[in-house]
């Protein structure tokens, strides 16, 4: 894993001190969407669908730092919408470094060039940019062209400044996963620290509804980019995650173990789902039908859902619950998973459709946007 031995000393040792305690429902992230607003329109996203009244609105920093001292999680995810566009985003950052938190700022680069003064680089901070694949694939998935040039080139800025940068990809049908593992060579060229992947889930607001993994194609897509790997590739993610990616295991969803704070609550049960908001942390935890959320409740909006939010929790779960999993996780930090199947599948397979949105879209939602 690509992240600092002090944090996973602070995951490890939160992680155990629950499990002693007895805690079932505990979070280990905390994802703080500090406002909605974005100067993208991706099609897999759909947080700009909103009305314009509650894009104008943003957390404070006193509402950010109230909320993440309750839910007291070791690491705070700042997603959007787009956390720059936020006028005090850097006194947010501070003032959850200020208390002890390991930040990731999710960014699609775009003005990071133009804010990296409000930060500074720190063990406990981290830029994480959204990157959907090679050049072209992430131009199509965010719908403008450019995107991924103006990222890297502000990626590598930031790496020369000393900043800790982390890339985050969503993957969708159509994926081809050769060029995703041209991807990951290209990262680590550049210096980054680590990437987390996930499968794209249907989000009720994205305008596209057509690209989203099912759980079967989630596993042949994971098993052909993740096996076979190369040893100069680091991941932000545990190795049992990508395991249940890859089909190697299986997970029950833990929606608790990365809740979402917004400018309306705390989201009912995740960020994908929209059932209520609860007031405190406390309500969230306690007043939420858990059963009623996962792929063994029967729940049909679960049924697909393979996404880093739930799934990446069990597994850490599972790594720090028995002896086992510990020895797992410790094996699977040095596989490759060699799966000479799974090569082969990939060199005979031909480059899959690609997802083209047409160039009129992509310069309207870019227009959209700008008159926000």
């Amino acid at each position: 894993m690509a992240v600092p031995v002090s944090q996973m000393w602070a995951v490890s040792s939160y992680v155990l001190k629950n499990r002693l305690q007895g805690r079932k429902h505990y979070p280990l992230v905390v994802m703080l969407e500090v406002l909605f607003r974005c100067n993208l329109s991706c099609a897999g996203c759909g947080k700009v669908q909103y009305p314009a009244h509650v894009l104008k609105r943003q957390l404070t920093p006193e509402e950010c730092f109230r909320a993440v001292e309750e839910a007291a999680a070791p690491i705070v995810n700042i997603p959007g919408g787009e956390p720059l566009l936020h006028p005090q985003i850097g006194e947010i950052v501070q003032g959850l470094i200020d208390r002890g938190k390991y930040v990731y700022l999710c960014t699609n680069a775009l003005l990071l060039k133009e804010k990296m003064h409000l930060f500074k680089p720190s063990k406990h901070f981290s830029f994480t940019v959204h990157l959907d694949g090679e050049r072209e694939n992430h131009d199509i998935s965010v719908c403008r062209e450019g995107t991924y040039n103006t990222a890297v080139e502000a990626m590598k800025e930031a790496i020369a400044r000393g900043f800790r940068v982390t890339t985050n990809t969503t993957l969708f049908d159509g994926t081809d996963p050769v060029s995703v593992r041209r991807f990951f060579d290209e990262m680590m060229l550049m210096g980054v620290e680590g990437m987390m992947l996930s499968p794209g889930y249907s989000y009720e607001k994205a305008p596209d509804q057509s690209n989203f993994l099912g759980k079967q194609r989630t596993r042949e897509l994971f098993r052909q980019i993740l096996s076979n790997r190369k040893k100069s590739w680091k991941f932000n993610a545990t190795p049992l995650f990508f395991e249940y990616l890859m089909g190697m295991r299986d997970y029950e969803c833990t929606p608790w173990g990365i809740p979402t704070y917004t400018i309306f609550g705390w989201q009912k049960p995740c960020y994908l789902l929209q059932d209520g908001f609860a007031e405190t942390f406390k309500e969230l935890i306690e007043e939420t039908n858990w059963n009623g959320y996962s792929a063994k409740s029967g729940n049909p909006r679960c049924a697909n859902c393979m996404v880093h939010s739930g799934f990446e929790p069990s597994a850490v779960n599972h790594t720090f619950g028995s002896l086992s999993g510990m020895l797992a996780t410790a094996k699977g930090m040095l596989s490759s998973y060699e799966d000479p199947e799974a090569l082969a599948a990939i060199l005979r397979a031909p480059c899959p459709k690609k997802r083209k949105e047409p160039l009129a879209r992509i310069e309207s939602e870019a227009a959209t946007q700008e008159t926000r």
